[in-house]
């Protein structure tokens, strides 16, 4: 998932990331200049989405922190149903929706399509809520330096996933992983380059 650059700076603007699998392969994200924005690396991208690959037909996503929603777009051109993009910068968040409306919207004037809804809130306050849905894979990707990775499973494992979920987990490689919630098992972990990420299946108990 994208995130505000706070670690170490990119050599110049990224101008844009590309789409590396599924529909829109090779299609380009446009990266705002001034933004602080870094897209998650192909990389990484391309290694999640090999663990993803069998859950992700038909599936509801919420992409948290999602600054140009290179993952939930990602996930949206392999086959996922739907995708709930989480972004507070209200700048960052129009360019998402233009970027949706571009891939998916044609013949949509004045809001995102179906399959994507971009929600220009800060994250934390939005979770913090009675759940609007539920989503079977969820991208958590919140800033290198704010350490809330462990606060956010918390608020997304109340009552925001399906029965059967997955979250990703993305920091810095610096860092630990947090404890997670109960009922979380850890599916896979690797690191590249300063990122650590993971993927961990979460089944929720029945009401």
């Amino acid at each position: 998932m994208p995130r505000r650059q706070q670690t170490r700076p990119r050599r110049g603007p990224p101008g844009s990331v590309r789409i590396i699998g599924g529909s829109w392969r090779g299609r380009r994200i446009e990266v705002l200049d001034g933004a602080e924005l870094r897209p998650t690396p192909d990389r990484v991208r391309e290694t999640l989405f090999n663990w993803l690959m069998p859950v992700l037909p038909g599936a509801r996503c919420l992409d948290l922190y999602a600054g140009t929603g290179a993952l939930g777009l990602e996930a949206l051109s392999r086959g996922a149903d739907e995708c709930w993009f989480v972004e507070r910068d209200a700048r960052v968040a129009s360019a998402l929706e233009a970027t949706l409306l571009r891939l998916i919207g044609q013949g949509a004037t004045g809001a995102a399509p179906a399959r994507g809804r971009v929600l220009a809130t800060d994250a934390p306050r939005w979770l913090d809520r009675p759940p609007l849905n539920t989503f079977a894979v969820v991208f958590l990707d919140p800033p290198y330096a704010a350490s809330n990775l462990g606060d956010l499973c918390k608020l997304v494992a109340r009552g925001w996933l399906a029965p059967l979920a997955w979250v990703y987990l993305e920091t810095s490689r610096t860092r630990e992983l947090p404890v997670l919630p109960d009922g979380w098992q850890l599916h896979r972990e690797a690191q590249a380059g300063d990122v650590r990420y993971a993927l961990a299946t979460v089944r929720s108990p029945k009401p």
